[in-house]
């Protein structure tokens, strides 16, 4: 059997580590069989030729600009049935110019609610609040998911704008504080899937900084994602 190919894109803002965050899953691609390019801006994505080839796209580029003809050929590919995969910012901020890419991936970052106006001193940890990431009925029956229970994080708690073809298998929800406006509790997926025409997509929205992708169960997600989402035929 050929060896199966795996294609990480990463680059874009910088806070969420692209190149050290991508380079933690290198050793666990390669030693599930794949062979791993690595690529640092989206442009290979106009290279029909290459992603054809392509049995799974693990994507980290966080904002970020895609144009037209690269956004083609991404949603071509995994029409065709290149997986794709990735994490937080890196999957799901991504090219805010872009609707189709939105429309891709089924689930836009739209904030991150901060601590107490007071307890902010304007670093990143403004907005790392403590939160849990609860499976639902399908997560604890996905092969994704499945096995893991509800846990904790300190970090980013992702709310997120998402349409209704995805499948959740894990959801977070924002509770109602007095220095927030809203007035009812929000509940945002936190991991979900798509199908795309022959392609799976798998979005895992912890995974803020290294620290958290090294947790134990943000990484079995991620993992077991990956596979998850690779090129099934």
């Amino acid at each position: 059997m050929s060896e199966r190919k795996a294609l990480v894109v990463r680059g874009g803002w910088e806070g969420h580590a692209p190149v050290e965050a991508t380079e933690l899953f290198l050793p666990f691609l390669r030693e599930n069989g794949f062979e791993v390019r690595v690529e640092e801006s989206p442009e290979v994505y106009a290279d029909a030729d290459a992603l054809a080839a392509t049995d799974l796209i693990v994507q980290s580029v966080t904002m970020s600009e895609i144009s037209h003809d690269q956004l083609k050929g991404l949603r071509a590919a995994v029409a065709a049935g290149t997986g794709m995969a990735g994490w937080h910012g890196g999957i799901a901020d991504s090219y805010r110019n872009s609707s189709d890419y939105l429309q891709l991936i089924g689930g836009q970052f739209a904030t991150h609610p901060s601590k107490e106006p007071g307890a902010c001193k304007g670093s990143q940890e403004d907005n790392y609040l403590p939160h849990t990431v609860e499976l639902t009925d399908l997560g604890r029956e996905h092969p994704i998911t499945a096995g893991l229970a509800d846990f904790e994080l300190d970090t980013e708690q992702y709310w997120v704008l998402h349409d209704d073809l995805i499948d959740v298998l894990a959801t977070t929800t924002h509770p109602v504080r007095p220095w927030h406006p809203w007035h009812r509790p929000i509940t945002s997926p936190a991991v979900w899937t798509r199908q795309w025409g022959e392609g799976r997509i798998m979005v895992a929205t912890p995974g803020h900084s290294v620290d958290i992708l090294k947790d134990a169960n943000v990484r079995t997600i991620i993992e077991r994602g990956m596979l998850w989402a690779t090129r099934t035929a």
